[in-house]
């Protein structure tokens, strides 16, 4: 199982961006998919998951911000960022557990400049 993430950039406080996490070599359903993401200096942090049923949580300083979603068809997860913020700078790393087990993407830089 390979994870592709894409989507991250630099924008300016207050814009949004849409990150993008595909599954690829699936056979059976993913069951969790999610994002973390680490700033320069910090630990990794949990912002968003879904389970394969739709059911989402998320970390309270994104909450009202940010929407978590997925294509089961398309074995893919998305990360809406709206009204993004200076302290949202991170490399974001999306997540499927499958099968039992973690797979992780390699990450895309969100910068989020004052």
């Amino acid at each position: 199982v390979q994870l592709q993430a894409s989507g991250g950039g630099l924008v300016q406080a207050g814009e949004s961006l849409r990150l993008f996490c595909t599954a690829s070599g699936v056979i059976f359903r993913i069951s969790a998919m999610g994002w973390y993401r680490q700033a320069p200096g910090k630990q990794r942090e949990l912002v968003a998951t879904i389970t394969s049923g739709g059911t989402t949580n998320y970390a309270d300083p994104v909450k009202g911000r940010f929407t978590i979603s997925r294509d089961n068809a398309k074995n893919t997860v998305y990360l809406q960022m709206n009204s993004l913020k200076p302290e949202d700078t991170a490399v974001y790393s999306c997540y499927a557990d499958y099968r039992w087990r973690n797979y992780w993407g390699q990450g895309t830089q969100v910068t989020v400049s004052s």
